[in-house]
């Protein structure tokens, strides 16, 4: 496999989205939906994450999109504007291939730049190791966890949130 390239999502990657993010629902414990969503469901949630101005990126490699990662309010409240939430899906096939990092360096980055001063995981499961690595190796610090706020799967689901500082953080006011 070539080296992914990390770019902006197109209209035509969303059916490889939704493929990547319905193996998840359907088999991983990381996301709390139980049924997938259509794909003009998940055509419609990255539109309206691009509306809010948040950066929604794909993974490519070998003309195959690998992996997808965006952003999004954490809360819509004024008073969370600059806190994000991370979301971050990679193909089962490209797992262990360092495709989710390479997602989430992007976009940390891209955050940054936007003026985002913290950014948050809310991570299902708190046997997803994978993910929970993943964030630590990116510079998430963990924040807590939520015990049994999810069923799927026949058994309760924790959920970790972890959180990184991003530019000044709380060091100096936000921008505008």
């Amino acid at each position: 496999m070539d080296t992914p390239v990390i770019r902006d999502s197109r209209d035509e990657d969303v059916a490889a989205i939704q493929s990547i993010y319905a193996h998840h629902v359907l088999h991983g414990t990381g996301s709390f939906e139980l049924d997938p969503p259509s794909t003009d469901e998940m055509r419609a949630r990255r539109e309206a994450v691009l509306q809010a101005g948040f950066a929604y990126l794909v993974a490519e490699a070998d003309g195959r999109v690998l992996g997808y990662a965006y952003a999004n309010l954490f809360r819509t409240r004024p008073a969370y504007r600059f806190t994000v939430e991370d979301s971050v899906y990679v193909a089962d096939t490209a797992r262990g291939t360092g495709v989710g990092r390479r997602l989430l360096v992007a976009l940390i980055a891209r955050c940054e730049l936007a003026g985002s001063r913290q950014m948050l995981a809310v991570i299902g499961d708190s046997f997803n190791t994978a993910s929970i690595a993943l964030h630590a190796r990116c510079g998430f610090r963990f924040a807590g966890t939520m015990r049994a706020t999810g069923w799927k799967h026949g058994r309760w689901l924790d959920t970790v949130v972890m959180q990184k500082e991003l530019g000044d953080a709380d060091r100096a006011p936000p921008r505008g």
